[in-house]
């Protein structure tokens, strides 16, 4: 298996990548003007890259329209400032292979693509699966291993698709540490230029120690300037102050990712850092609001006794 030509390839994927959410109008339309500012807000503070239609930023409540109009308005506003991962993954794979095409048109970076949901696939149709993208992608492809929600891809098969030009990372979303020193132990040594991404900010620094290079974090996008600074820490050496910090997310972590069903939390805390992400698509029972407005009131008393407080609004 050799590396890519050095020449082809654009810079390689690194950094923290802000899987983010989508504000929504009061009739549950896409907010342009508020993701606007949104995109705005987080290259301000310092993020590495965007990553729209994630999980975090609930892909499958979104038409396939709705989806493309998501990542042209981010591609747009990044302006090439910072690199787009375009979440990519659609119901099949053609429907997949064209996301590619138009995610490529629009300038993105690259796409991550989930393994096929609601089925669960053998090793080898996950395979077949992003070998068809690979071979027909104009744009590199990002797997995103997330086994919560979707068939897993086990090492085996990240071997076999790092042999693909256009696969050029994963995201592994499972948490596993041992699992991702495996795949870096495996892969590395073949395909340097290969990213190896973290899904899961608990284990940020433990990730980045063993060899990752970044992160795509849910909570990125509420405490960007947090995550930016674990990373930068880690990169650095400040291990010590890097874990200090780590403790620090770990304690904002918890209490958004209870306050609700997934990522009802994330968004939100970050409406808390002043902006106006509406109500989101899936419908919630009296109690749950009543939930989550009393968890707004502790995590908005946590934010700002961590020192990230609401920002004033720049409309």
């Amino acid at each position: 298996m050799a590396a890519p030509t050095a020449a082809r390839r654009p810079a390689p994927i690194r950094g923290i990548l802000t899987p983010h959410m989508v504000p929504l109008d009061g009739h549950g339309r896409i907010n342009e003007a508020e993701l606007r500012r949104y995109v705005e807000w987080l290259i301000a503070k310092g993020v590495h890259g965007l990553y729209p239609n994630g999980s975090t930023g609930e892909f499958t409540r979104f038409s396939v329209e709705e989806r493309r109009r998501i990542i042209k308005i981010v591609c747009e506003q990044a302006a090439g400032r910072v690199p787009v991962l375009a979440g990519a993954a659609e119901a099949d794979v053609r429907a997949t292979i064209a996301a590619c095409e138009a995610y490529h048109d629009y300038g993105a970076r690259a796409v991550a693509i989930v393994s096929p949901f609601y089925y669960r696939l053998s090793p080898a149709s996950v395979y077949a699966y992003f070998r068809e993208i690979a071979l027909h992608s104009p744009i590199d492809v990002t797997l995103y291993n997330i086994p919560m929600f979707a068939s897993p891809i086990d090492l085996p098969t990240i071997r076999r698709l790092a042999e693909l030009e256009r696969i050029v990372g994963i995201k592994d979303s499972s948490g596993d540490l041992p699992q991702m020193m495996r795949m870096i132990q495996a892969i590395r040594p073949l395909r340097p230029d290969f990213a190896f991404l973290t899904g899961w900010e608990l284990v940020l620094v433990p990730m980045l120690l063993a060899g990752c290079d970044g992160g795509t974090h849910a909570s990125s996008g509420v405490v960007p300037e947090l995550t930016k600074q674990i990373y930068d820490l880690t990169v650095a050496g400040d291990v010590a102050e890097a874990f200090r910090l780590q403790y620090r997310l770990l304690d904002l972590f918890d209490p958004i990712f209870a306050a609700g069903d997934f990522p009802e939390g994330f968004r939100l805390a970050a409406g808390l850092r002043g902006f106006d992400f509406g109500q989101g698509r899936q419908p919630l029972m009296p109690e749950q609001r009543e939930q989550l407005e009393a968890a707004g009131r502790e995590i908005g008393r946590q934010l700002a006794a961590a020192g990230y407080a609401r920002e004033p609004a720049d409309r």
